[in-house]
């Protein structure tokens, strides 16, 4: 009998992760076996711990925080969104026995927003609330849609304008402070800052939105988070958290290591009603 082909997860903290769940949907739904669990690795033991889930015959790894640098250092060869994002959150084990980075964020933060919510992202006014990683692994892809123009804001505003400076070739994307939003509005708001994580919510103006604004938060939860009730508040036309990015990132990372593309909403679907149980 053949040896199931195992991956995993590496973070910390990992006890919430929702990956071996979703990945063991994806691989029954494709008639595929496989093993996925998710490992808690102590900080400063990425490396270590990953080469060693290689060596014993270990075929992917997705890494999430605080590892996805450590990825990037990692790998061998790089795909080239990966190295736009600089960073990593899916390694496979090449038949050479070396190791292939990618980013597969940005790629679900789209797939989610226009395949899933049906929300627009070309021709339009796309503001980002944050600079750090997870901003850097989805501006490739938001670019790549063609927006009519993005703009980056963060409390350190030297950060959003060199993330900003470093994209600058994919499209019209500006960098800088709150103030920098000064009386305009957006179609399109994405937050991937901190604050929700503290209760918080940015300090955003009053009049951000149009009737017609879309919302999303890239982190998810149980309950709507401090953003997506703020949102609610200024009568935004829509208004989504990161649950559907987190099933799409893991469906392109199961493509990259199983070459079948697996169906997302039923998972996104079977992960709500759990939460809203929970």
């Amino acid at each position: 009998m053949p040896d199931i082909d195992k991956y995993a997860v590496f973070g910390n903290p990992i006890k919430q992760s929702k990956s071996p769940t979703i990945h063991s949907a994806f691989a029954s739904q494709c008639g595929q076996s496989i093993q996925y669990r998710a490992v808690r690795v102590e900080e400063g033991d990425f490396e270590r711990a990953a080469r060693a889930f290689f060596k014993e015959g270990g075929h992917g790894l997705n890494v999430t925080v605080p590892f996805k640098q450590d990825a990037f250092k990692l790998a061998d060869r790089l795909s080239e969104r990966a190295r736009r994002a600089g960073a990593v959150n899916t390694l496979t084990l090449a038949e050479d026995g070396t190791i292939d980075g990618d980013n597969t964020d940005g790629i679900g933060i789209v797939r989610d927003m226009i395949a899933n919510l049906g929300w627009m992202v070309q021709g339009m006014r796309v503001l980002i609330i944050g600079a750090g990683g997870a901003v850097r692994g989805v501006l490739e892809p938001l670019l790549r849609e063609r927006p009519k123009a993005l703009l980056i804001v963060n409390r350190t505003a030297a950060r959003a304008e060199q993330l900003a400076t470093e994209f600058s070739d994919l499209g019209p994307v500006e960098g800088g402070g709150y103030d920098c939003i000064g009386s305009r509005q957006f179609d399109l708001v994405i937050n991937a800052s901190s604050a929700g994580l503290a209760g918080e919510v940015p300090d955003l103006p009053a009049d951000l939105l149009t009737e017609h604004s879309c919302c999303y938060d890239m982190v998810y939860g149980n309950d709507p988070t401090p953003f997506m009730r703020w949102a609610a508040q200024q009568a935004a036309w829509a208004v989504a958290d990161g649950l559907g990015m987190l099933v799409e990132q893991a469906a392109e990372s199961f493509y990259v290591w199983r070459r079948q593309r697996p169906e997302t909403q039923s998972v996104i679907t079977e992960l709500r009603v759990g939460m809203e149980a929970a």
